[in-house]
């Protein structure tokens, strides 16, 4: 076996293997920091409509730039017009010598007359203008500092960017900062010793920063997404925790057996290590079906995921046994009293013995009563509504509250519909009159800003002209959706559409989001098939069992369906968000069902591998398949339990940070993960088994081995459960 051949090396050459690894994370996180990140930007993710409106402002090399808005408004009662006229020419000043400002406009008046609008353009790209923004805004600060009776307030493309940037990487940190102890907490109560702990933290804290430099380098090639750092930490601490978990503890067990330690290393490999392999291939499987999707944002996350999952595979059949075999009995040192006590491998399960009784003794009304719980749980999900936050931080940051503010005052510097529109070179005179009947019918129909008319520019010959067109209503509201409706199916037919050979094509955050929810659609089934069935292959390429094959995946998807029931409950509403800190947007972040359904698979898919090896092994040591399900579910339940823990714990901390969807994307896998761990694997599981019986081990002909299966560990007899039936 493989696993066993390059743990046999690693355990006789621990100072080649160790160092080869150490080798490894610094050259791939040193040369990833050195090249850095390269971030999706739109036209990386542009399709349908959207891509034709790319096209067309390419081809015409129209490059806007990046804009900035600062309000001036009063602090408290009247707005002096006065005084904060004088603020926006000494704001308009200062902003003009700055060298990233291209020009500063005059103030305007708002319509209600309470506050004072300057919009600046900024010099450069306005795809790189938030790493250019922070003298714009620290100008506007140094005004509201001579200026302490008014308030002024610096919103736009870029400074939003900015705060998004900074929110993300302080929630990274964050992240990173809890997680870690709180990971190290967990293995010590697994453990019970100080080496023990550490040494699946540091595999997973070096297989995190590999992955995050392996990651920087495809984004050259794939460009990657604010969420992608989040998503090797995500997955990485958790999955790169767990392989060394499992495999230190079969160690151990095989040790608390009498086998030497070279031996325990050898069986480690050859069951938890063979166990580690296929899991991470289902992980991986699983995570590809989103390329299946054909989008930026799942294509970077995935790549995150796959990269981070493949490291921390790699490592636990490499590095781990070197460490193992430098370390010997050392790794069980420095010894805590109580928990090493309770740690042993060789105690009874006792707990686990008593909470399978009533599953073993009835298990068909067990079987029952637990699926339906499982999809009582999941029939919140059929009211699900998915929508995409036009940014998603919360309503409480500064940044927040200025935009809401400013789109109160000015409401055309709120969401916009970006189009351009192409003409023939012998129809320019009459496109410059279908632009003018356009803005003209953009004013009379309800549903758009008319505090200004729409912005229009032209370029090539006027044969191309982009035109903003604002709302006074966030992107991601209904309101923004009719407009959308109404600018595609009424505005724009009945004036640039009179143009013969005229092509337009409507962009902006509105369509952007309504346009990927509908790609988003169109390819879920696309990805669950795909998924389904590699993973179906995959298991029954591993196990030789079809039945076990086909439950494996249909236990995963009612895992994954309650989670999003719960998800549902829990977001859609508001009773929980004083609990949580969040402000309900009334929806489901658009791109996270998809998301979730991947991860949850690939990571539902870890647990089940596990268990399942540990029961075919009790069954193939002649056990019956109830005592074998017995066996297979309390040996393994230190482990699984432990590894449950370290998952839900990372997660959860993933539930406090500030972004909504990051929220909803930790206690959807936190949510789903505890369901598989107690529910799924201590009831649904082993009943399902035992009702089963022997069809669990059905073999077809095509599928059965020619010579024996590789021998497995030597098992001892199943403790008798009181009560249970023989």
């Amino acid at each position: 076996m493989l696993t066993v051949r390059i743990a046999r090396w690693s355990a006789e050459n621990p100072w080649r293997a160790i160092g080869a690894w150490l080798l490894f994370v610094a050259i791939t996180i040193g040369a990833g920091s050195a090249i850095g990140t390269k971030t999706g930007t739109f036209s990386d993710s542009a399709k349908g409509e959207l891509a034709t409106y790319q096209r067309i402002v390419d081809d015409a090399k129209i490059t806007r730039p990046a804009s900035e808005n600062v309000l001036i408004s009063a602090k408290d009662g009247a707005f002096d017009q006065a005084r904060g006229r004088a603020a926006a020419e000494d704001l308009r000043a200062g902003m003009k010598g700055l060298g990233e400002v291209a020009s500063v406009s005059e103030p305007v008046l708002s319509p209600r007359g309470s506050a004072l609008l300057v919009n600046v353009d900024m010099n450069g790209e306005a795809k790189t203008a938030d790493e250019r923004v922070k003298p714009l805004l620290d100008k506007t600060s140094e005004m509201q500092q001579r200026y302490g009776d008014l308030r002024l307030e610096q919103v736009g493309g870029a400074s939003m960017e900015r705060a998004m940037s900074e929110a993300s990487g302080d929630d990274f940190a964050k992240a990173e900062l809890i997680s870690i102890p709180l990971t190290l907490l967990i293995m010590l109560i697994a453990f019970g010793a100080i080496i023990a702990a550490g040494v699946p933290v540091l595999l997973a804290m070096s297989a995190v920063g590999s992955a995050i430099g392996l990651a920087a380098l495809v984004s050259q090639f794939v460009p990657a997404t604010q969420n992608t750092n989040s998503m090797i930490l995500l997955i990485g601490m958790a999955v790169g925790v767990d392989y060394s978990l499992f495999y230190i503890r079969r160690e151990r067990e095989e040790r608390a057996k009498g086998k030497g330690h070279l031996d325990a290393v050898e069986i480690a490999a050859a069951t938890s290590g063979h166990a580690i392999v296929v899991s991470g291939i289902a992980v991986v499987v699983a995570m590809a079906g989103l390329f299946v999707a054909n989008d930026v944002t799942f294509t970077s996350m995935a790549i995150g995921a796959i990269l981070v999952v493949l490291v921390a595979m790699i490592g636990s059949i490499t590095v781990l046994p070197a460490a193992l075999a430098k370390l010997g009995r050392w790794v069980d040192k420095p010894r805590i009293p109580v928990l090493w006590r309770l740690s042993r491998t060789d105690r009874e399960p006792r707990f686990w013995n008593k909470l399978l009784r009533p599953t073993l003794r009835r298990p068909a009304v067990a079987l029952a009563i637990s699926l339906g719980a499982l999809l009582a749980l999941a029939v919140p999900a059929l009211g699900m509504k998915l929508s995409m936050p036009d940014d998603p931080l919360p309503d409480d940051l500064p940044i927040s509250q200025s935009e809401k503010r400013m789109a109160e005052e000015f409401p055309s510097t709120g969401a916009t519909h970006a189009v351009v529109v192409k003409v023939p070179a012998d129809k320019v005179a009459e496109g410059r009159a279908a632009v003018t009947a356009f803005v003209a019918k953009v004013q009379q129909t309800p549903g758009f800003a008319h505090d200004r008319a729409p912005k229009v520019m032209t370029a090539a010959g006027e044969t191309v002209a982009m035109l903003q067109v604002p709302i006074p209503d966030k992107a991601d509201t209904p309101a923004a959706d009719a407009s959308l409706a109404a600018l595609r199916t009424q505005v724009l037919p009945t004036t640039i559409g009179t143009v013969a050979g005229a092509e337009y094509a409507v962009s902006g955050q509105t369509a952007g989001e309504n346009d990927f929810l509908d790609n988003m659609n169109d390819s879920l089934p696309l990805v669950i098939a795909f998924v389904l069935v590699l993973t179906f292959i995959m298991m029954l390429a591993t196990f030789r069992a079809p039945v076990i094959a086909l439950t494996s995946i249909v236990l995963n998807l009612l895992s994954a369906a309650a989670a999003y029931g719960v998800l549902t409950l829990v977001f859609q509403g508001t009773w929980a968000e004083s609990l949580l800190g969040f402000d309900s947007i009334g929806s489901i972040v658009g791109w996270l069902p998809l998301m979730l359904f991947v991860i949850l698979f690939g990571l539902s898919m870890d647990y089940h591998i596990f268990v399942v090896s540990r029961i075919r092994e009790a069954h193939q040591s002649g056990l019956s398949t109830r005592d074998a399900v017995a066996r297979g579910i309390t040996s393994s339940a230190g482990s699984i339990t432990s590894a449950a823990a370290v998952m839900i714990g990372v997660f959860s901390i993933f539930a406090t940070l500030s972004t909504i969807d990051m929220k909803q994307m930790g206690v959807g896998l936190a949510t789903a993960i505890l369901i598989d761990a107690t529910l799924i694997r201590a009831v649904v599981l082993p009943s399902l088994m035992i009702v089963l019986g022997k069809a669990n081990w059905w073999t077809p002909k095509w599928l059965r081995r020619k010579e024996n299966d590789p021998p497995t560990a030597p098992m001892d007899r199943v403790p008798e459960l009181a009560g249970a039936p023989r």
